[in-house]
């Protein structure tokens, strides 16, 4: 309102803005508050409800689910392995000059054992230029080059199909097994040649048993590979290997597996049948070769055990209408306390800005309240003649603000043992056995996941050898300045070739016979300096320091005393031992000292296990070829714990490494935790209701009201200088408007008076 607009208006325009519609104010946050404790009263009574076996049933599958996860994973990193393995060592014969087939496959045959037949075709006439082990189907082998390819076999993005060589497919040999055709473009010369290997489709590297069976099955649910207990007959195992198939053309959700994933139970009541199944697909934009192959793994274990049922609904009854009992009650103590006394303080001080002065204001109860009153009352007295008196404050009653606290104490009474006392799980939880002795299985299939990537990587290093061997040396053993200039070029891109297709390395070179570098791709090495290269196989390099050396090592074959080392890059090891539900994953030398983990948890390079316990169970490991694992109880809780050494041989034989893990019991779908976290879940939401409502209530309501009563008993006492200004328009606002209207009455019947004088 312009300051030259006449009193009158500004006081009628006043007027109009205090009798306006009140919004806001004490009643939301108090409705909101009933509101939100009847949901979370019958959100207790719901999720506490009994917890039979079907929760334990749960546990069990979910853990069958992820057994499946990590064969899926495995299975496809291997197929993954076999293909870019023949692709990259099929480049590394590249040169302008083609290189004798014969010598292809028995350079080959001297690194790889993996492939059961090797062959050198030639893809326009179909000829066979030479081969090696069992006989391979060329015709499947050229399918591709016809356009007749089989369109599961991965022609989309990401198959592997590569500089024009046929995708992976899986064919079947007339003895019924099984092989998958991997073929790659040899490079050199004028005529164009494919090489061409078969491997075996075998199970994944998970430890079977008397209870549990593996199957490998196509996108056709037909079994192509098994081990453990013979159950592909079975009606539930049909139906296993069908739901798997049709799993494997599902999109993966986004940051799980990289393939549909999930879990049945087969089998009748009395003999119960945990099933997970898995897709070895690959996630969307990922390149994965075997990913497009359209192969699941269904694993199954028979559950043995009725875990006993946990009883919930009784108390989440009593829960619940006690909070229903104490909704009411701290309802009707707002209403009573803030709610009205504010609706009849805006009431009478409505009354007397109109000049209503015939009676006197009405008593409230309350300190805030009252002490408002208190100061209408005198100002009635002043509008009719009298003089400004002191109120002084009001000591009767109890705060508004005590009041909202001790509906806010009496709200996390019923909150706080939920959240922190009740249905507490403890350490005597019955955790079933088969959860135990999966997270041995899952352990030891981690070991040998590391196991075989260790070995694989130190079969790239060999075959980038044999390619150094070939081009460094001559037949009378003698080179020129020049030549020598050439062979260590040509071995220093053969080194380059190799560091940007295997991101497994964080450096690749070469070493003379006492430990010299003579040429390196990508980080310094890290060789100790002054010592002789290692014999054939992955070694250690330090036990101390910021991160771990570990490297593989392969002699150049005729290179006197030459190695080539490529040293493992610190991520590749955590990536290998990074699996979601096993828990927290170390990787342990002979000494256990950590040398990597998953990546949820971080690791500090060479530290010790968190545990004797710990220290223990891999001590014992060493004596287990397929593991050991226990169930750890603690006065804190329960923990599943595993440990896995490597074993099967390899360029790892001497290692003595291990794999251990575990995994706290409490994260696991068992009854006894799940009530228990329902239950927290039922405080939390008790907590979070009280605090946000409450807490509203005082920044709305309380802390307006003890500012309105110090401005009323202000003017009370003669202050008509400080113009009155709303801060909401709610209750406690309509009645600094209206004290800003007595206050402008006030002022003009003192101005006469003042005039007289």
């Amino acid at each position: 309102m312009p300051l030259s607009a006449p009193r009158g208006a500004r006081r009628r325009k006043l007027r109009r803005r205090a009798d306006m519609p009140l919004l806001g104010g004490a009643r939301p946050p108090i409705a909101a508050l009933l509101a939100l404790l009847l949901l979370v009263a019958g959100a207790t009574a719901l999720v506490l409800g009994d917890h039979d076996r079907s929760a334990v049933d749960k546990a069990v599958l979910s853990s069958q689910q992820r057994v499946a996860e990590d064969g899926a994973v495995a299975l496809r990193a291997s197929l993954d392995e076999s293909v870019t393995d023949l692709q990259r060592a099929a480049a590394l014969f590249a040169g302008p000059e083609a290189v004798p087939a014969d010598t292809v496959l028995d350079k080959l045959g001297k690194v790889y054992n993996k492939w059961r037949g090797l062959a050198v075709i030639d893809p326009g006439s179909g000829a066979l230029l030479a081969a090696r082990g069992e006989t391979i189907p060329l015709a499947d082998s050229l399918a591709d080059k016809t356009g007749k390819a089989d369109q599961s076999s991965g022609k989309d993005q990401g198959s592997g199909k590569k500089d024009g060589a046929p995708a992976p497919r899986l064919v079947k040999l007339p003895s019924g097994d099984t092989r998958m055709l991997v073929t790659a473009a040899l490079r050199g010369g004028d005529k164009p040649r494919l090489l061409v290997a078969s491997g075996t489709l075998n199970v994944p590297g998970i430890s079977t048993g008397e209870n549990r069976s593996l199957l490998v099955v196509d996108s056709a649910g037909t079994v192509l590979a098994k081990d453990g207990p013979s159950i592909s007959r079975t009606a539930w195992a049909k139906r296993a290997a069908k739901t798997a198939a049709a799993a494997s053309g599902k999109t993966p959700e986004p940051g799980g597996h990289p393939g549909a994933s999930g879990n049945l139970m087969g089998g009748t009541d009395k003999h119960r049948t945990a099933v997970g199944y898995a897709a070895a697909g690959r996630a969307p934009g990922e390149s994965s070769p075997a990913g497009g192959l359209g192969l699941s793994v269904v694993t199954s274990v028979k559950v043995t055990e009725d875990a006993k049922a946990v009883r919930t609904q009784a108390f989440g009854l009593v829960a619940a209408a006690v909070l229903l009992l104490l909704a009411v009650l701290v309802t009707w103590i707002l209403v009573r306390t803030v709610q009205r006394p504010l609706i009849h303080l805006y009431l009478e001080s409505r009354r007397l800005g109109r000049g209503e002065l015939d009676r006197p204001v009405r008593s409230f109860r309350g300190r805030e309240p009252a002490r408002v009153g208190a100061a209408l009352e005198s100002l009635r007295g002043q509008l009719l003649g009298g003089r400004p008196t002191r109120t002084g404050r009001a000591r009767g009653g109890i705060g508004t603000r005590t009041t909202v606290i001790v509906c806010g104490v009496v709200l996390l009474a019923w909150a706080a043992p939920l959240l922190l006392l009740l249905n507490r799980a403890g350490s005597g939880v019955t955790v079933p056995k088969q959860l135990v002795e999966d997270q041995r299985r899952r352990t030891d299939t981690a070991a040998d996941r590391v196991r075989k990537a260790l070995n694989e990587g130190w079969a790239d290093v060999a075959s980038v050898a044999q390619i150094v061997g070939a081009g460094g040396d001559k037949e009378n053993g003698k080179e020129s300045g020049k030549e020598q200039a050439d062979t260590s070029s040509a071995a220093k891109a053969v080194l380059q070739t190799t560091l940007r297709e295997h991101p497994r390395y964080r450096s690749v070179y070469v070493l003379d016979a006492d430990g010299k570098v003579l040429t390196r791709a990508g980080a310094a090495p890290r060789h100790p300096a002054g010592r002789k290269p290692y014999a054939d196989s992955v070694a250690q390099l330090n036990t101390s320091g910021k991160e771990p050396a570990v490297a593989a090592y392969a002699a150049v074959p005729g290179g006197k005393g030459r190695t080539v080392v490529g040293e493992y890059d610190p991520q590749f090891l955590i990536s290998m031992v990074t699996r979601p539900g096993l828990g927290q994953v170390w990787l342990v030398d002979d000494k256990h000292r950590v040398l990597a983990a998953d990546r949820q948890h971080g690791f500090r390079a060479f530290s010790r296990l968190p545990g004797g316990h710990l220290d223990d169970l891999a001590t014992k490991a060493r004596k287990d070829t397929n593991g050991t694992s226990l169930l750890h109880r603690t006065s804190g809780g329960s923990s599943l714990a595993a440990a896995a050494a490597f074993t099967g041989g390899g360029a790892v034989r001497d290692l003595g490494w291990q794999v251990v893990s575990e995994q706290p019991a409490s994260w696991l779908e068992l009854p006894e935790y799940t009530a228990q976290r329902h239950t927290m879940l039922a405080g939390l939401l008790g907590v979070t209701a009280a605090v946000a409502c409450l807490g509203w209530l005082h920044i709305i309501v309380v802390r307006p009201l003890r500012t309105l009563a110090d401005q009323a008993e202000a003017l009370a006492g003669g202050d008509r200088k400080t113009v009155l200004f709303p801060q909401h328009h709610d209750e406690a606002g309509a009645v600094v408007h209206n004290l800003e209207l007595i206050r402008q009455q006030l002022r003009t019947a003192e101005r006469p008076t003042a005039g007289r004088n």
